[in-house]
């Protein structure tokens, strides 16, 4: 990632569009922008994959989910997306289909900037010197490189805030993992009280990583989700 990371603005709505790239620039990001699905295809097929792409639900024609779900058939660029509204049922949904974090409108820009680098801070590769690796059970995490495989070297793939997640109970294994412990290190943020996105990605997670039906994260009935099996270095 370049020190001025590229962004894509995907939004139908014209005012909003231009707001948000302005302020972005003048945050220090190079900023394209799209009004929908073709826009964006677009600016993949010229410029390649951004750094990272905010994407809005409410588009015309192709909406923000079935654009993020194309996406991740071939693509692991991060993506933030704009909803309509704070309901569980948008953010589940946005990170069901492989979002990395969502942010309900009207929003402060300052909170959308402050979200995109967190996010970029997360999947930012680190110099293969410093990368870490380790085994847990019957798989490989390697928490720089963002990549999981068996011992059998088939990949699993796992969206960004899947990820997130895994990465939490192969850096503090044998813990019980709060609901609201998981938000803060993944989210960046508290829980909110009726939030049960994590929830979500936790099973989404467990069937994931399951490689022969072994379980690898239970749950701790009352208390959260615990790393199951040991960890070492690989």
């Amino acid at each position: 990632m370049t020190d001025m990371p590229r962004v894509v603005v995907v939004e139908d709505d014209p005012e909003i569009r231009t707001l948000v790239r302005d302020y972005l620039r003048r945050q220090g990001f190079r900023v394209d922008i799209a009004d929908g699905g073709a826009g964006l295809d677009r600016l993949l097929a010229q410029y390649g994959p951004p750094d990272l792409i905010v994407l809005d639900v409410m588009l015309p024609g192709e909406d923000g989910f079935a654009i993020c779900r194309r996406l991740r058939v071939a693509s692991r660029v991060p993506i933030i997306m704009l909803t309509a509204r704070g309901d569980d049922i948008d953010r589940i949904l946005g990170l069901e289909m492989g979002a990395d974090d969502y942010l309900a409108k009207p929003f402060n820009p300052r909170e959308l900037v402050a979200r995109m680098r967190a996010v970029l801070r997360r999947t930012e590769p680190q110099p293969i010197a410093d990368r870490r690796r380790f085994a847990a059970g019957p798989i490989t995490v390697d928490l720089d490189a963002r990549s999981v495989a068996t011992t059998d070297g088939v990949v699993i793939d796992l969206t960004g805030a899947e990820f997130d997640l895994l990465a939490c109970f192969v850096t503090r294994p044998g813990r019980v993992l709060s609901r609201d412990q998981l938000m803060d290190w993944t989210r960046g943020r508290r829980a909110e009280a009726l939030d049960r996105t994590i929830d979500v990605q936790m099973s989404r997670l467990r069937k994931k990583i399951e490689v022969g039906g072994e379980p690898l994260i239970k749950t701790a009935r009352g208390a959260g989700y615990v790393l199951a099996v040991a960890v070492t270095e690989a």
